[in-house]
């Protein structure tokens, strides 16, 4: 994937977070967050601006990425705020997955009484960084409704969002179609057309 965007003509970061069970909530959002800090900092170093950056993620990459973007906390506590963010690009993401259906998202988001603030649909609001939004209707790992639900919340918000839905794709395959062994479904020229068009908007600030 990052070769991919990289032959583009992106500079792109790929960052790791610390995983359960050795972090729960909200560390990996905290390492995330942080990630972002770094890129945005060091942009110059690599040839690329930190005025055109933009957050993707593809299943829980996806949750990370959404999350970010809209519950304004954890870029807050590195010292920035949406308005870093010219898009996002989720791919196959989970947005609003209440109740668990796995047991251990139970442990992984405790206490219960905090569980809604995992959900990136909770914090939609108006003036949301621009989403493109794609997922396979054949996913049965994060079901499409996420999507669904996120994009509408956002529509309604009037917020910029676009989604994509690809008849047959599986989980995996919205991220195996960066390879170039294989193209389809189209989601690297998706997010290319996306990304071009929303760094010649003007900046937020």
């Amino acid at each position: 994937m990052g070769a991919a965007l990289a032959a583009a003509g992106i500079a792109t970061v790929i960052p790791n977070y610390a995983l359960y069970p050795k972090a729960r909530f909200p560390q990996f959002m905290r390492d995330a967050a942080a990630a972002v800090a770094f890129a945005r900092a060091h942009a110059h170093e690599w040839g690329a601006d930190p005025a055109r950056l933009f957050l993707m993620g593809h299943s829980a990459g996806a949750h990370i990425a959404v999350l970010l973007a809209l519950d304004q906390e954890y870029l807050h506590q590195v010292g920035g705020d949406a308005r870093w963010l010219r898009g996002v690009v989720g791919l196959s993401g989970p947005y609003d997955f209440l109740p668990f259906t796995d047991a251990y998202l139970n442990d992984v988001f405790a206490p219960s009484s905090e569980f809604y603030r995992s959900q990136p649909i909770n914090y939609v609001h108006a003036n949301a960084p621009p989403m493109l939004l794609m997922h396979g209707l054949g996913d049965k790992r994060v079901s499409p409704n996420n999507t669904r639900s996120l994009a509408a919340r956002l529509e309604a918000a009037g917020d910029d969002v676009s989604t994509r839905y690809f008849p047959g794709a599986s989980h995996g395959d919205l991220a195996a179609a960066f390879s170039p062994l294989r193209k389809q479904p189209p989601v690297l020229p998706l997010v290319l057309e996306f990304v071009a068009a929303k760094s010649a908007l003007p900046r937020g600030d």
